[in-house]
């Protein structure tokens, strides 16, 4: 017991960090200790990040296999953790002058960022859905966090019945896998399906590939996306828009890989459908936005699309691909949300395109940081996101999937349309009142260091490239 508790140490310490600030706080300050929690949580985070990265070696299995600490767990959950952090402390001044922070959100965030562990290192089916369903029910809460706003309280409920939709496929299909192969756990799944799976087995791995695509907002189960994104208060939609994807993936690979990594050919024609489709509806849907959280929710939609290919590549250079990916979407995302925290006008958060008219005259660093993020966006080189692209599409045609990296061109093409509409407002739109910025020191870091990041990162990605090569190394084998 005591070298099973061992490996899941950092989910522990966080998890009774959570339950004990919930408890002395609700008796104490409440939400004047908001922003003290909201720093002390992002420097927790930063720590077990840090410690995860720097202890870890080898692979290691506790609870009889149900929990799974490898390279590829610790990349992903470095990533998460990281991600979280900095959009807490990204979004804490944001909340905090609009009334809205409230001692519960770094620790839901918090509780969510467990569950994300969890996912990343799930080695049973059980697993799997207590950390996917301790994500999910944080994320429903802080999703309506706006109390007084009606689009909050939509977003919170939608995106909570159709989360529990997607989770009843993805125990229904977990049901099914149990009875074909007697066992959750995914080693004896992957010594059942060895060569060759039953139709009620491949009906399973359907079912359950289908839930994972909702929490990764993958078409055809893409819908609360949109709405969710542009109705939550815009520091949580930064969060979603990072972490989960981080963890979604991750959970995704594991699940595929460590489980049916036997019938490899199966499941990968069904995320190469995921992929194209979510590519495509993405980049087509994206360009009659007019609210720029609506427009970044169908870039998400567009970006697993391109994340996924790498994974229907299924082989070892597919999940690096993958995960090299994400690490640079993530950090894009981190300094668009960053851009987006500081538009306001009279105080009032502003979130229509065309309030960015001619935005670079007032504030030109700001709109050279954004441009280069959305550059890199689009895919165009050299930026780092260039690269990114480059990879997924690269796995994809080394694994036989020639005509799906051509369509991730094309969609990628459809794509650069709605984010080069951005530059044109700041750079060359109609006049029209200035729209203001916030003077968060904070925010201002972190689109600075993204928008840096982009253009210095294509010198030798600061070591993502062999860290990612080595996580995959640790799943595929």
């Amino acid at each position: 017991m005591q070298a099973d508790l061992n490996v899941i140490l950092p989910e522990i310490v966080i998890s009774v960090y959570a339950m004990a600030a919930l408890v002395l706080t609700v008796y104490s300050g409440r939400d004047r200790m908001a922003g003290m929690l909201t720093w002390l949580t992002a420097a927790l985070l930063t720590l077990m990040a840090l410690w995860i990265g720097v202890n870890g070696e080898g692979a290691r299995t506790a609870f009889g296999g149900m929990f799974i600490d490898d390279g590829f767990a610790r990349f992903a959950k470095v990533t998460l953790l990281l991600a979280a952090a900095s959009v807490m402390v990204m979004g804490q001044d944001y909340m905090s002058r609009r009334g809205i922070l409230r001692f519960e959100y770094p620790l839901l965030i918090a509780l969510a960022t467990v569950g994300m562990m969890m996912m990343v290192s799930s080695g049973d089916l059980m697993s799997l859905y207590m950390g996917l369903e301790l994500q999910s029910l944080a994320l429903y809460v802080i999703a309506a966090m706006r109390r007084d706003s009606v689009k909050s309280t939509e977003a919170g409920l939608k995106y909570f019945v159709l989360g529990a939709l997607s989770s009843g496929l993805l125990l229904y299909g977990a049901s099914l896998i149990y009875g074909f192969t007697g066992t959750t756990l995914y080693s004896g799944i992957l010594a059942a399906a060895e060569g060759h799976a039953p139709v009620g087995l491949l009906i399973g791995l359907v079912l359950v590939i289908s839930g994972m695509a909702f929490k990764i907002s993958a078409v055809p189960f893409h819908m609360w996306t949109p709405d969710v994104y542009e109705g939550s208060p815009t520091p949580v939609t930064a969060f979603f828009i990072t972490a989960p994807k981080m963890a979604g993936l991750g959970l995704f690979a594991r699940v595929v890989h460590d489980a049916f990594g036997g019938v490899v050919s199966d499941w990968t024609q069904v995320i190469a459908v995921l992929s194209l489709l979510s590519m495509f509806l993405g980049a087509v849907a994206g360009i009659g936005q007019r609210d720029i959280k609506r427009l970044m929710a169908y870039s998400t939609i567009a970006h697993m699309g391109y994340a996924l290919m790498g994974l229907a590549a299924g082989t070892a250079f597919g999940v690096q691909a993958m995960l090299i990916y994400v690490v640079i979407y993530i950090t894009m995302n981190v300094g668009c949300f960053a851009f987006i925290l500081s538009m306001e006008r009279d105080g009032e958060p502003v979130t229509d395109l065309r309030s960015l008219n001619l935005y670079s005259r007032a504030h030109p660093g700001r709109a050279m940081a954004m441009l280069i993020l959305l550059f890199s966006l689009a895919g165009v080189p050299p930026l780092l996101g260039f690269f990114g692209k480059f990879y997924v599409l690269r796995a994809a045609y080394e694994g036989g999937l020639a005509w799906l990296a051509v369509a991730g061109v094309i969609a990628s093409v459809i794509g650069a349309f709605y984010y080069l509409r951005i530059v044109y407002y700041m750079y060359f739109g109609e006049e029209g009142e200035t729209l203001q910025a916030n003077r968060s020191p904070v925010q201002w870091a972190f689109l600075m260091v993204s928008a840096a990041v982009m253009l210095l990162g294509i010198i030798n990605m600061f070591g993502v490239e062999s860290m990612a090569q080595a996580a995959a190394a640790a799943l595929v084998n």
